[in-house]
């Protein structure tokens, strides 16, 4: 009875050691999880809509959510703002980010990649994205004052914009590329 006593505990102090053994590898992987914004490729798709976010013009977007290991990408700033700010919007979120468009080219953005919650906004613009109206996204308030003097709209905060300013019903009623 001993013995059998003996090699349980030797069994279970090794499944033990294996157990410790195996975290550093869990934390690596869990590690490994995106901790700031990754640039999308170029067949990387919208997760409202599906479009392709290299075809379209305008600042994008992407959320990393607490459960995930990749971001979510929006091919348009409304649609990640319009999720951020939903009441049913629920699941942990590691990151919000969007591009500086005074770094970003407009036709073809890439990289560039802003806080959300920090950027500043300028609403109603006569420039489109993917979904035709879209909010211009900036690091600098003097970019984003220089772009609103030019194509028009109004500077605001992320605390400034509420959700019926970004409203996705009617989206595709603006996009004449569909």
């Amino acid at each position: 009875m001993t013995t059998l006593l003996t090699r349980r505990r030797f069994g279970c102090a090794l499944c033990g050691a294996a157990a410790l053994l195996a975290l550093p590898a869990c934390d690596k992987q869990q590690g490994s999880a995106a901790a700031g914004p990754i640039d999308f490729e170029p067949g990387t798709a919208c997760d409202l809509d599906g479009m392709l976010l290299a075809d379209y013009p305008g600042p994008k977007g992407q959320i990393l959510y607490g459960d995930a290991k990749a971001p979510v990408y929006f091919c348009d700033t409304v649609e990640l703002v319009s999720t951020l700010l939903r009441p049913e919007q629920v699941r942990p979120v590691k990151g919000a980010w969007v591009q500086d468009m005074g770094k970003a080219d407009w036709a073809q953005p890439r990289g560039q990649w802003i806080a959300a919650q920090a950027a500043l906004y300028v609403r109603g613009s006569k420039k489109h994205g993917s979904m035709g109206p879209t909010l211009a996204t900036f690091a600098a308030e003097a970019d984003a004052s220089k772009f609103a003097a030019e194509n028009g709209g109004k500077l605001l905060r992320f605390s400034e914009i509420t959700p019926e300013m970004v409203d996705l019903s009617g989206g595709a009623l603006h996009d004449s590329k569909m």
